[in-house]
């Protein structure tokens, strides 16, 4: 079953940003996600394939959940 990803949601990436934070807001979900850094303040753009990848944890009512692989 795949998640479904909400703007709004934060989300832990696999490697960590260059200000030292692995946090991420979801700005624009589709195709490509727009994500702002929880850190900086940064946004990227990044493809959904990429981001399905990258994502480790995903915060859900105040607790970080996994993001199962396969």
């Amino acid at each position: 079953m795949a998640i479904k990803y909400n703007i709004g949601d934060i989300v832990a990436l696999k490697k960590v940003h260059p200000c030292g934070e692995n946090k991420w807001e979801i700005l624009r979900t589709g195709v490509d996600f727009k994500l702002k850094c929880t850190g900086c303040g940064r946004q990227i753009w990044i493809p959904r394939i990429d981001f399905e990848k990258r994502v480790r944890k995903i915060l859900v009512d105040g607790k970080w959940e996994s993001v199962n692989k396969g």
